[in-house]
């Protein structure tokens, strides 16, 4: 399948990233969100993260104004339905994007392939709940999408061929790698990447360092380029949590508890960078631990 045409739905900083990347290799993008603030926001952080890319001379400036014309802003579920290709990027909840994927179905074409860039959520659960499990796949990004080369593709059990040759098609275009993974709780590299965030948390919570000596021994012993509690901050809590919640329940071991100090800074709505509080208070000039 020659896909050409691609919807984005969830404008927020995966939805954006992933118009971006699209956008740029020539895709024409149908970029939906239910808020038109929403959009306007993600329109113009595409066009500043772009201009950086222009100064640095990753694209040139005809690049730039070409890509940004393909993206077509819209709040019409049936504009975004469609096209040949959905991407789901709303929040990781499971409710919302069932009901998501419940509001495309009378719009779809017939050859339109869904995908959800889910984190952690079960690829065979959503597409039962659609009417082509089979043209359905998990599209997973990583943030920040324009910079990171890896994307997760992740077959459901009634996923076919096609629909993942289609997809990985997409992802050798935009000059990404793909990784493929099979269908389990928080697919590959969010089951290693979140846990370990999360005993970093259970490190804290225990009092054996605070946030800066945590995140400092991460970075110079074991020469991770962020620490732990900056990138949960830098990924956001609740998404954290919420993958844990997904490894908890799906895997049903104790080593996947989350601990009770993130459930409490997100109870407290401190997400990490997107609300200026998290592990690190960011309303200041430079970010202050909060613990």
């Amino acid at each position: 399948m020659d896909i050409k045409t691609i919807g984005v739905i969830g404008a927020g900083q995966m939805g954006n990233g992933i118009a971006h990347v699209m956008a740029l290799a020539g895709y024409d993008v149908r970029l939906n969100d239910i808020s038109r603030d929403m959009l306007d926001k993600a329109l113009d952080a595409i066009d500043k993260n772009m201009d950086r890319q222009v100064s640095r001379g990753k694209i040139s400036e005809e690049e730039r104004k070409a890509a940004l014309a393909r993206i077509v802003p819209t709040m019409s579920v049936e504009e975004t339905a469609a096209t040949d290709l959905v991407i789901e990027a709303a929040t990781e909840q499971e409710t919302v994007k069932q009901k998501i994927f419940d509001s495309l179905l009378p719009h779809l074409l017939p050859h339109t392939i869904l995908t959800s860039n889910t984190s952690s959520i079960s690829i065979t659960r959503l597409a039962s709940r659609t009417d082509r499990p089979e043209k359905f796949l998990g599209f997973h990004f990583m943030n920040p999408v324009p910079v990171m080369q890896l994307v997760e593709l992740i077959r459901g059990i009634a996923t076919d061929e096609p629909t993942y040759k289609a997809c990985l098609a997409v992802v050798d275009n935009l000059g990404k790698t793909a990784a493929s993974a099979e269908d389990f709780p928080a697919f590959i590299v969010n089951r290693i990447l979140v846990p370990m965030i999360n005993e970093a948390v259970y490190t804290l919570y225990e009092g054996v360092g605070n946030v800066r000596s945590i995140d400092m021994a991460m970075k110079l012993g074991a020469n991770h380029p962020m620490g732990p509690l900056e990138l949960a901050d830098f990924i956001g809590l609740d998404t954290c949590l919420a993958i844990m919640n997904v490894l908890h329940d799906g895997l049903a071991d104790t080593k996947y508890r989350p601990c009770p100090l993130l459930t409490k800074y997100v109870e407290a709505g401190w997400l990490g960078r997107k609300t200026r509080r998290g592990f690190y208070d960011y309303r200041g000039e430079e970010p202050v631990p909060t613990r």
